[in-house]
């Protein structure tokens, strides 16, 4: 069973910084891409920051600048840096990961932080 565990948000100033991370634990093969998601009330989930096996990264351009996406492959964790952060910030994390096992591939998520941004 693989289980993937958010830490790290909370209630932070616009401007603030933030720090979450993102273990992963339990029988696994090898780890190809992860990943943070964010959804706020009303809205869907949508892609925050996103990183390869290959440590190729992309970000959404809302976040672009502010965020840093990184990962320890050794450890199977995940980080997102967030800095300068803004009220539409506002959202619950998830992190996923699209695990490998011998027979295949599967994506997990955790089950969320939640990071508001309010003075």
């Amino acid at each position: 069973q693989v289980q993937l565990v958010e830490s790290g948000g909370g209630l932070v100033q616009p401007g603030g910084s933030l720090r979450l991370s993102c273990a992963a634990s339990g029988t696994i093969f090898a780890i190809n891409d992860m990943g943070w998601y964010r959804q706020a009330p009303g809205k869907e989930r949508e892609l925050v920051a996103g990183i390869s096996s290959g440590d190729s990264i992309n970000y959404a351009d809302s976040v672009k600048g502010r965020f840093i996406i990184s990962r320890d492959s050794a450890k199977n964790m995940l980080y997102l840096q967030m800095n300068s952060l803004k009220p539409e910030d506002t959202a619950v994390y998830y992190c996923n990961a699209r695990i490998r096992f011998v027979w295949g591939t599967k994506d997990y998520w955790g089950q969320g932080t939640q990071v508001t941004v309010s003075s």
